[in-house]
């Protein structure tokens, strides 16, 4: 599979998913937390297949592989910022389990993806 294929993927298509379900579950926070940390976990959400298909265009395997070490690190921003909207209440607990499990997958996959890549 070509690089530049980011959507056929299996790590973006998920971390798509997530991103839907990061909005879907989000409306239901606190309206004073719209520039807060609403904000700050769409953003983090919508991070991870973004630079998968920005890295993906990028000329060399180097060049990717830095963008999935991004994309790691803003599913690991979003992990952090689950834990919080739990702890202050903005979420159940049934809810923090499954987007929890949803960002581990996507976690070990990119970490696999990461390793599968040949410096270039």
């Amino acid at each position: 599979m070509k690089v530049n294929d980011y959507e056929k993927l299996v790590v973006w298509q998920k971390s798509m998913d997530l991103v839907s379900d990061i909005y879907f579950m989000t409306k239901s926070f606190p309206r004073e937390e719209i520039y807060g940390l609403t904000s700050q976990i769409r953003r983090s959400s919508v991070s991870i297949p973004s630079n998968i298909a920005e890295g993906s265009r990028r000329s060399t395997g180097k060049d990717f592989r830095n963008f999935l070490y991004t994309s790691l690190g803003s599913a690991s921003e979003l992990e952090t910022q689950i834990m919080i909207a739990y702890r202050l209440k903005f979420i159940e607990e049934k809810v923090n389990l499954v987007i929890t499990a949803k960002i581990s997958e996507i976690l070990r996959m990119l970490n696999k993806l990461i390793e599968s890549q040949t410096i270039s």
